[in-house]
């Protein structure tokens, strides 16, 4: 059977790894998270001081993405990244974006060592729900999630939620099961 892929986003600090990863744990999904891949393979133009981050190249990415790990035929994989239109549609049957109060997500960003620059940021993206927005935005509705996630009960009741859910998950008819090598199905083709 084809595992649904997830994506988890929303603002730094939100804890998208760490649900992504006690996820992944949880279920046997592959846990992909965009920030370290794109510095670990260079899928960047550069380093941008100025805003304390890397230039993401959004091409080298998704082409990593598909040509490497798989992520569209594997159909096994929860990615975590704070944006979500850089990736193709038709990868994700989930999109959940975790959201937090600014009282609890200043401190976060503070414990990670971020500007304050950083932090503005960051706090005005979640208060104008940009991850939400850009979420809604680039994916179907009826798959778009939006979850609280303040505190360690958050984080389990989401971990349940999603489980819940990928119990009852169907692949789509555009994901027909393989068939096995040697079988009738595999040798159609050359019937035509």
């Amino acid at each position: 059977r084809k595992m649904p892929n997830i994506l988890i986003t929303g603002t730094p600090g939100t804890g998208k790894s760490t649900l992504a990863a006690s996820l992944a744990k949880a279920t046997g999904h592959q846990h992909i998270d965009v920030s370290k891949l794109v510095k670990e393979k260079e899928l960047h133009d550069g380093y941008i001081a100025e805003f304390d981050t890397f230039d993401l190249n959004d091409d080298k990415l998704v082409d990593y993405l598909e040509d490497e790990v798989l992520i569209h035929t594997a159909r096994n994989c929860i990615v975590d990244f704070h944006t979500s239109e850089v990736f193709p549609e038709r990868w994700f049957d989930l999109v959940v974006v975790l959201r937090t109060d600014n009282q609890l997500l200043v401190p976060r960003l503070q414990a990670r060592g971020y500007s304050e620059r950083k932090i503005t940021e960051n706090k005005d993206a979640e208060i104008f729900q940009v991850c939400l927005d850009e979420a809604q935005a680039s994916y179907k509705p009826e798959i778009v999630w939006q979850l609280p996630s303040n505190t360690v009960d958050d984080v389990e009741q989401n971990m349940a939620k999603i489980q819940q859910w990928m119990s009852t998950w169907v692949a789509p008819a555009e994901f027909p099961p393989i068939p096995p090598k040697g079988s009738r199905a595999d040798d159609m083709d050359d019937d035509y």
